[in-house]
């Protein structure tokens, strides 16, 4: 499995011949400037919630490529509606796909479209295939909800966290989380994009090091592999 970052809240996974392409916020994104969304494969786009940081450039992709956008009902809905395919999701529930099993979990957040229309409720995934388990939280305070994770789903490999404080979790918070989840690991994202989320980077590595924890925090246009 390989993991790409392309600033703020958007990763990319590549498991087997499937590309699964999250919160696509790039074109918006001074410090995405350099990724071409015209060059962005995408086998399905999952979003997390409405906000226009997550799916600026979701439409375009999804236009160009033909991917399968999987949200919340709301949110697919309102991409239905503009004769793209979707997928439709709520909390609690898991749908099989033919890259494997997508959960969708709880986030503590808004959800509303950029012209203020309701998005539906926020939320975030756990992906399960055949060698990975991987949550992405998508935008959420901590909840103790998160502990249910690993109890209903199993033992992650990865969990997907926001960092940047403010308007979801921060460093200390994400850390609770882990211990919530019972994972180790965690790949850091939704910071530094504008000034409301920068982080101090070296503070953070030390508050994980601390805690025995492994942050990762990728450049833009870098990756991950399990």
């Amino acid at each position: 499995m390989k993991i790409n970052y392309f600033g703020h809240a958007c990763i990319s996974i590549e498991t087997g011949d499937k590309t699964l392409l999250i919160d696509p916020f790039i074109s918006g994104n001074e410090l995405a400037k350099h990724i071409d969304i015209g060059r962005l494969n995408a086998d399905y786009i999952l979003l997390t919630h409405a906000h226009e940081d997550h799916i600026l450039d979701a439409e375009a992709i999804a236009k160009r490529t033909g991917a399968l956008i999987v949200s919340n009902y709301e949110i697919v809905s309102h991409y239905t509606q503009k004769g793209l395919q979707g997928h439709p999701m709520n909390h609690g529930g898991k749908w099989v796909f033919d890259f494997g099993t997508l959960h969708y979990t709880q986030a503590v957040h808004t959800s509303s479209f950029p012209d203020g229309s309701y998005g539906g409720q926020p939320g975030g995934f756990v992906m399960v295939t055949k060698h990975h388990r991987v949550y992405i939280a998508g935008d959420t305070a901590l909840t103790y909800d998160m502990k249910l994770i690993p109890e209903v789903i199993g033992e992650l490999d990865l969990a997907i966290l926001p960092i940047g404080d403010n308007f979801t979790m921060g460093i200390s918070e994400a850390i609770k989380a882990s211990n919530f989840l019972l994972c180790n690991k965690v790949l850091g994202y939704h910071y530094d994009t504008f000034g409301y989320i920068k982080i101090d980077h070296k503070a953070a590595f030390l508050s994980f090091e601390k805690a025995k924890k492994e942050l990762v925090l990728l450049p833009v246009g870098g990756h991950l592999k399990l």
